[in-house]
Protein backbone atom coordinates (compact mmCIF):
# COMPACT_ATOMS: atom_id res chain seq x y z
CA UNK A 1 0.00 0.00 0.00
CA UNK A 2 3.16 2.66 0.46
CA UNK A 3 4.08 1.58 -2.80
CA UNK A 4 1.17 2.73 -4.17
CA UNK A 5 0.90 5.68 -2.18
CA UNK A 6 4.65 6.52 -3.34
CA UNK A 7 3.97 5.97 -7.06
CA UNK A 8 0.61 7.90 -6.62
CA UNK A 9 2.27 10.92 -5.23
CA UNK A 10 4.91 10.58 -7.81
CA UNK A 11 2.45 11.05 -10.56
CA UNK A 12 0.44 13.77 -8.93
CA UNK A 13 3.92 15.89 -8.62
CA UNK A 14 4.97 15.07 -12.05
CA UNK A 15 1.40 16.33 -13.37
CA UNK A 16 1.86 19.34 -11.18
CA UNK A 17 4.87 20.20 -12.71
CA UNK A 18 4.34 19.86 -16.25
CA UNK A 19 3.06 22.25 -18.10
CA UNK A 20 -0.73 21.89 -19.40
CA UNK A 21 -1.37 22.41 -23.05
CA UNK A 22 -2.93 25.48 -22.18
CA UNK A 23 0.09 26.78 -20.74
CA UNK A 24 2.20 25.55 -23.91
CA UNK A 25 -0.23 27.17 -26.10
CA UNK A 26 0.12 30.74 -24.65
CA UNK A 27 3.60 30.65 -24.33
CA UNK A 28 4.60 32.76 -27.36
CA UNK A 29 8.58 31.46 -27.67
CA UNK A 30 10.50 28.08 -27.67
CA UNK A 31 13.53 26.89 -26.25
CA UNK A 32 16.20 27.50 -28.34
CA UNK A 33 14.88 30.71 -30.13
CA UNK A 34 16.62 34.04 -29.71
CA UNK A 35 15.21 35.94 -26.69
CA UNK A 36 12.80 38.67 -28.27
CA UNK A 37 14.06 42.25 -28.44
CA UNK A 38 12.82 44.69 -26.04
CA UNK A 39 13.67 47.92 -23.79
CA UNK A 40 12.84 48.78 -20.31
CA UNK A 41 13.01 51.10 -17.37
CA UNK A 42 15.80 50.03 -15.19
CA UNK A 43 15.42 51.42 -11.25
CA UNK A 44 17.39 54.34 -11.77
CA UNK A 45 15.42 55.68 -14.86
CA UNK A 46 17.25 54.34 -17.14
CA UNK A 47 16.51 52.66 -20.88
CA UNK A 48 18.51 49.40 -21.35
CA UNK A 49 17.54 46.96 -24.10
CA UNK A 50 17.96 43.21 -23.58
CA UNK A 51 20.94 42.84 -26.77
CA UNK A 52 22.74 44.98 -24.06
CA UNK A 53 22.53 41.90 -21.60
CA UNK A 54 24.12 39.47 -24.21
CA UNK A 55 27.23 38.03 -22.76
CA UNK A 56 25.56 37.13 -19.40
CA UNK A 57 23.06 34.88 -18.25
CA UNK A 58 19.79 36.53 -17.96
CA UNK A 59 16.99 35.23 -15.76
CA UNK A 60 13.55 36.95 -16.42
CA UNK A 61 10.88 36.52 -14.46
CA UNK A 62 7.14 37.75 -14.84
CA UNK A 63 4.66 38.01 -11.85
CA UNK A 64 1.72 40.14 -10.23
CA UNK A 65 0.97 41.20 -6.61
CA UNK A 66 -1.99 39.78 -6.85
CA UNK A 67 -0.44 36.27 -7.58
CA UNK A 68 -0.42 33.77 -4.76
CA UNK A 69 2.21 31.05 -6.43
CA UNK A 70 3.93 34.81 -7.32
CA UNK A 71 4.17 35.66 -3.56
CA UNK A 72 5.16 32.20 -2.61
CA UNK A 73 7.92 32.31 -5.51
CA UNK A 74 9.79 35.43 -5.01
CA UNK A 75 11.39 34.75 -1.79
CA UNK A 76 13.04 31.78 -2.79
CA UNK A 77 14.40 33.94 -6.14
CA UNK A 78 15.56 36.48 -3.68
CA UNK A 79 17.05 33.60 -1.07
CA UNK A 80 18.37 30.97 -3.66
CA UNK A 81 19.48 32.60 -6.71
CA UNK A 82 19.68 36.84 -6.31
CA UNK A 83 21.35 36.52 -3.00
CA UNK A 84 23.75 34.11 -4.56
CA UNK A 85 24.28 35.58 -7.31
CA UNK A 86 23.88 39.44 -7.23
CA UNK A 87 27.63 40.06 -7.59
CA UNK A 88 28.30 37.65 -10.42
CA UNK A 89 29.25 39.76 -13.17
CA UNK A 90 27.89 37.63 -15.39
CA UNK A 91 24.65 36.86 -14.23
CA UNK A 92 21.49 39.43 -14.35
CA UNK A 93 17.76 39.15 -13.15
CA UNK A 94 14.93 40.93 -14.35
CA UNK A 95 11.51 41.03 -12.51
CA UNK A 96 8.85 42.08 -14.15
CA UNK A 97 5.99 43.53 -12.69
CA UNK A 98 2.99 42.62 -15.63
CA UNK A 99 0.37 45.32 -15.48
CA UNK A 100 1.96 47.03 -12.72
CA UNK A 101 2.83 50.74 -12.75
CA UNK A 102 6.42 51.56 -11.91
CA UNK A 103 4.95 52.55 -7.79
CA UNK A 104 3.23 49.57 -7.87
CA UNK A 105 5.93 47.41 -7.68
CA UNK A 106 8.43 50.00 -6.11
CA UNK A 107 5.92 49.75 -3.18
CA UNK A 108 5.53 45.97 -3.23
CA UNK A 109 9.21 45.43 -3.09
CA UNK A 110 9.75 47.61 0.03
CA UNK A 111 6.56 46.47 1.41
CA UNK A 112 7.68 42.49 0.89
CA UNK A 113 11.77 43.58 2.12
CA UNK A 114 13.33 42.74 -1.36
CA UNK A 115 16.39 43.72 -2.40
CA UNK A 116 16.30 42.45 -6.01
CA UNK A 117 15.37 44.48 -9.09
CA UNK A 118 12.19 44.64 -9.71
CA UNK A 119 10.93 45.96 -13.04
CA UNK A 120 7.34 47.71 -14.43
CA UNK A 121 5.25 46.37 -17.41
CA UNK A 122 2.30 48.09 -17.12
CA UNK A 123 0.89 47.71 -20.79
CA UNK A 124 3.10 43.81 -20.91
CA UNK A 125 4.47 44.93 -23.37
CA UNK A 126 7.21 43.11 -22.24
CA UNK A 127 5.37 40.27 -21.36
CA UNK A 128 3.09 40.42 -24.51
CA UNK A 129 6.60 39.18 -26.25
CA UNK A 130 7.13 35.40 -24.35
CA UNK A 131 3.44 34.81 -23.29
CA UNK A 132 -0.30 35.43 -23.82
CA UNK A 133 -1.02 34.51 -19.72
CA UNK A 134 -0.59 32.41 -16.93
CA UNK A 135 2.34 33.93 -14.08
CA UNK A 136 4.87 33.44 -12.94
CA UNK A 137 6.85 32.61 -15.50
CA UNK A 138 10.02 31.93 -15.73
CA UNK A 139 12.54 31.91 -18.42
CA UNK A 140 17.03 31.91 -18.67
CA UNK A 141 18.51 33.76 -21.63
CA UNK A 142 22.20 32.09 -22.29
CA UNK A 143 25.37 34.22 -22.92
CA UNK A 144 24.25 34.10 -26.60
CA UNK A 145 20.89 35.39 -26.28
CA UNK A 146 19.03 32.06 -26.37
CA UNK A 147 15.93 30.98 -24.28
CA UNK A 148 17.39 27.75 -22.62
CA UNK A 149 14.24 27.19 -19.96
CA UNK A 150 11.32 28.15 -19.82
CA UNK A 151 8.60 27.15 -16.44
CA UNK A 152 5.16 28.20 -15.63
CA UNK A 153 3.73 28.27 -12.58
CA UNK A 154 6.01 27.62 -9.05
CA UNK A 155 7.14 23.78 -8.71
CA UNK A 156 9.84 22.76 -6.33
CA UNK A 157 10.69 20.69 -9.61
CA UNK A 158 11.25 22.89 -12.14
CA UNK A 159 12.88 25.50 -9.53
CA UNK A 160 15.44 23.14 -8.77
CA UNK A 161 16.19 22.86 -12.50
CA UNK A 162 16.32 26.56 -12.83
CA UNK A 163 18.88 26.82 -10.22
CA UNK A 164 20.80 23.73 -11.42
CA UNK A 165 20.78 25.23 -14.91
CA UNK A 166 21.93 28.86 -13.65
CA UNK A 167 24.72 27.25 -11.67
CA UNK A 168 26.27 25.18 -14.17
CA UNK A 169 26.00 28.17 -16.61
CA UNK A 170 27.71 30.56 -14.56
CA UNK A 171 30.51 28.06 -14.07
CA UNK A 172 31.61 27.15 -17.53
Amino acid sequence: MKKIFAILMMALACSVSAQTPDEIATTLVKLNETVPDFKFTDEGGKTVSITELRGKTVMITFFATWCGPCRSELPHIQSEIYNQYKDNSKFRLLIFGREHTAKEVAEFKAGQSFTMPFYADKDRSVYGLFAKQFIPRNFLIDTNGKIIFSSVGFAEKDFSALKELIAKKLNE
